[in-house]
């Protein structure tokens, strides 16, 4: 009984303490709790005291974003602007650049078209003006200014030129003669036409340029009225002077002209073959209408008696009416009425034969005029090609300045061409012609052959009654 007592003495014992321990545990975890949330309410105190300043730092803060971002978005469009005003400026610069190129050069083309508008008598007056605007784009040491300023000068001076030329500009100057002489005398420029006159008087005419010669070449009147007249408007600058309204062209046009021998001398060598080819391709035609003219053409009257005798089988009265007709229809018939018991293919055969004959001799010499209408253009194409090429040789040893002398050697080339059209033209109307011609006596020998044979298949009616 002691012995239990005990025991339960021991648990019991042992229960308080663990109670005891559990109390003092749970008084220590609630101490903690409560400095725990203690501390909770300190750093709330302290987060709800430091979040104000917080947030107002942070509205300050975002309001500068705000600004800077502001600030950005006028920047980046003064960027934008100040991008777009350069690209304004650099296209106005490249336009400006490209009509200063463009008026450059169109005073460059105005100098060089100057220059050639140019009377040969002003030359001595324009030609350091000339000198200066044409050499001024070449010089280096030269600005833009300054060529500009030579080219305007030129510019300048041509149309004071204009002015003067209008009422009519007097100088002082030299000229040559048709002798060769220079002489010094004055000019008279109105227009186009200048007039002048020697100190002495003993020259006085249109001056003109020829080619070669540096000096202005006076072309003096046969009529001394003329020269008198144009020495006193030379004098008093006005005047009454016989001029020429096409400033010298018509004369010139007129000493272009060729005769027929110098044309074909011309053609050289390729012309004179197509004129012989053409001469010859004349004679023939002549001789083969000739030919063609005599050969005789039966009528329907000729041809209707002996229609009728062989429809009657008359072979008899068929030959005496064959022996009236003339010419290769008269051989076809005779050949056919010797055949005429033949059987009806022979006969047609040997009619035919004769038909062929007559054709050789009828179509004869014709192949040549066809010919010449075709090889006359290729002969004037080969005599072109070879002038054409010997042209291009003087060009290759004296160069192509001369432009007169350059279409003058191709207008000579030219020349075998027209000539070989010319033959061929001819050649082929003639041949046209000639053809027809032949092509209709073969058109009757044929019809009348047709007729012939149909009629040798026939009877007469009354022979069929009876």
């Amino acid at each position: 009984m002691e012995q239990v007592n005990i025991k339960q003495v021991g648990i019991l014992f042992a229960a308080g303490l663990l109670t005891l321990a559990a109390q003092a545990q749970s008084l220590d975890m609630t101490s903690k709790l409560e400095q725990s949330l203690a501390e909770l309410n300190r750093v709330r105190s302290g987060i709800s005291d430091e979040k104000l300043p917080m947030v107002k730092e942070l509205n300050g803060l975002e309001d500068e974003v705000l600004d800077v971002r502001l600030e950005y978005q006028q920047v980046i469009r003064q960027l934008d602007s100040r991008n777009l005003d350069l690209n304004n400026l650099r296209s106005e610069i490249k336009t400006r650049k490209d009509e200063k190129n463009y008026i450059s050069n169109l005073l460059s083309e105005y100098t060089r078209n100057f220059q050639t508008r140019l009377h040969i008598a002003e030359l001595n007056r324009y030609q350091d003006t000339v000198d200066a605007a044409a050499l001024a784009p070449e010089n280096s040491n030269f600005s833009d200014q300054q060529v500009f300023d030579r080219q305007t000068a030129l510019v300048s001076a041509s149309i004071e030129r204009l002015q003067e030329i209008v009422g009519g500009a007097a100088f002082e100057g030299t000229a040559a003669g048709e002798d060769g002489l220079v002489k010094e005398g004055s000019f008279l420029l109105t227009g186009p036409v200048a007039l002048f006159a020697s100190e002495d008087g003993l020259l006085a005419g249109i001056a003109e340029q020829r080619l070669g010669s540096l000096e202005p070449t006076v072309m003096p009147f046969a009529d001394l009225v003329n020269a008198e007249l144009v020495q006193a408007t030379v004098a008093a600058n006005k005047g009454l002077f016989p001029f020429d309204a096409s400033l010298g062209n018509a004369r010139k046009i007129e000493q272009t002209n060729e005769t027929l021998g110098e044309t074909l001398e011309k053609g050289g060598v390729v012309g004179y073959v197509i004129v012989v080819m053409f001469i010859l391709a004349i004679i023939t035609a002549v001789f083969k209408w000739v030919e063609l003219s005599r050969i005789p053409v039966p009528s329907d009257d000729d041809v209707k008696p002996l229609l009728q005798a062989m429809l009657y089988n008359d072979h008899e009265k068929a030959k005496e009416v064959v022996s009236d007709i003339e010419g290769p229809t008269q051989r076809m018939l005779s050949v056919g009425l010797d055949h005429i018991n033949e059987p009806h293919q022979l006969v047609e055969e040997v009619m035919y034969e004769e038909m062929l004959t007559t054709r050789l001799k009828v179509e004869r010499f014709t192949p040549f005029i066809a010919v010449c209408a075709s090889s006359a253009p290729l002969l004037g194409l080969l005599g072109t090609v070879t002038g054409i090429i010997n042209t291009f040789k003087l060009i290759t040893v004296f160069g192509s300045g001369d432009v007169k002398t350059l279409s003058g050697g191709i207008s000579e080339a030219l020349i075998t061409t027209a000539q070989g059209l010319i033959v061929a033209i001819f050649s082929l109307v003639l041949f046209s012609f000639l053809s027809r011609k032949a092509k209709g006596i073969m058109d009757r020998m044929e019809q009348i052959a047709i007729l012939f044979m149909n009629r040798t298949t026939r009877t007469a009616p009354e022979l069929i009654e009876g």
